[in-house]
């Protein structure tokens, strides 16, 4: 990696406060910055370190005024996170891309392979599968029967799809995630429980990610579906016929019981979690750790457990606070009580 800020500014429609001939060699932290380095400050938590980073340049918001001298050459943009990552994924695309199929994957005779495919060492692909154009299989990845993965779509080492399951285009699975395995799904009979056989698939749409050891069940009939640009990070829970719409995001460890609908543009937090068969509104933010137990209508913020509207649950943070000390002025006013007596 190698530019001239001049030429960073060009591809991010930046202007230039300082020196636009200078190199930029790496990334870096905006208070580890190095000479060579470029870093970004978007959180206003980290301005101060902007008067003393090592770093080369930095991508700042356009409205950004320093109150001292500044030595690194500043690029100034409208949204100084977002450019950042417009620059990662460009520079992330340049690098060479994987192609080819091992000698040592085993694909099914009957399986669909697209145009310049990478396919590892000891990916297997099942019977009547589809793997689409410029896809990248990375080994020990498995791709059950009936599997259709469209174009442009990567799936990191170890990632299982069970059969007939559906995932678009420009989607990301991260190491180990599993999509399509049963339903959490038993019926209770005479003190035991049988199993309900889980017949349905699951429907991953476009540009969707998913982190680490995620996993995503099969509907019991139908499907379970994950619409468009959803976004799921690492260690998260998604059970059988559960609906997530388009743009919705989850941090880790957070979990969905089966057949809850999730509206588009959610954000649930870190183990926050929706119980089974309910709704949550487009627009609803889940702070972390937040448990949704009934149906909510759109455009809120959530918290506590169970989860209520942010105003409320602070109200009752305060209050809880207080207790200890109404504990003692109750036990106080009993005993005069008692005394009167």
């Amino acid at each position: 990696m190698e530019f001239k800020i001049s030429q960073i500014a060009e591809l991010l429609s930046a202007e230039v406060v300082g020196n636009p001939n200078g190199i930029i060699t790496t990334v870096c932290k905006i208070e580890e910055g190095i000479s060579g380095g470029l870093t970004f400050l978007a959180n206003p938590k980290y301005t101060h370190h902007i008067y003393d980073t090592k770093a080369t340049a930095a991508i700042v918001n356009a409205d950004f005024v320093p109150e001292k001298p500044v030595q690194c050459t500043l690029i100034k943009v409208k949204d100084a996170y977002i450019a950042f990552a417009t620059l990662l994924d460009f520079y992330n695309r340049s690098k060479k891309v994987k192609k080819g199929i091992s000698s040592h994957a085993c694909i099914a005779e009957t399986a669909k392979i697209g145009e310049n495919v990478y396919i590892a060492e000891f990916v297997s692909v099942g019977e009547n599968a589809v793997v689409g154009d410029n896809t990248q299989l990375f080994p020990h990845v498995c791709i059950g029967d009936d599997v259709k993965i469209g174009s442009d779509t990567i799936l990191h080492s170890g990632v299982k799809v069970y059969a007939e399951c559906i995932i678009g285009n420009h989607c990301i699975i991260h190491a180990g995630s599993v999509i399509g395995a049963d339903g959490f799904g038993f019926a209770p009979k005479d003190g035991d429980f049988i199993k309900v056989p889980q017949i349905g698939n699951v429907v991953i749409e476009d540009s969707v990610e998913i982190g680490a050891n995620t996993c995503i069940d099969r509907a019991t009939m139908g499907s379970t579906l994950i619409h468009k640009n959803v976004k799921l990070d690492n260690l998260i829970q998604i059970a059988h016929n559960v609906e997530i719409g388009e743009g919705s995001a989850f941090a880790a460890q957070a979990a969905v019981a089966g057949s809850a609908k999730i509206g588009s543009h959610c954000i649930f937090g870190g183990k926050a979690a929706a119980i089974g068969h309910i709704k949550v509104g487009d627009n609803v933010m889940v702070g972390g750790q937040s448990a949704v137990s009934h149906t909510v209508e759109g455009n809120q913020i959530l918290l506590g457990s169970p989860a209520i509207p942010l105003n409320e649950e602070k109200r009752l943070i305060i209050y809880r606070k207080k207790l200890p000390e109404l504990f003692k002025k109750v036990a106080e006013l009993e005993k005069k009580i008692q005394k009167n007596e």
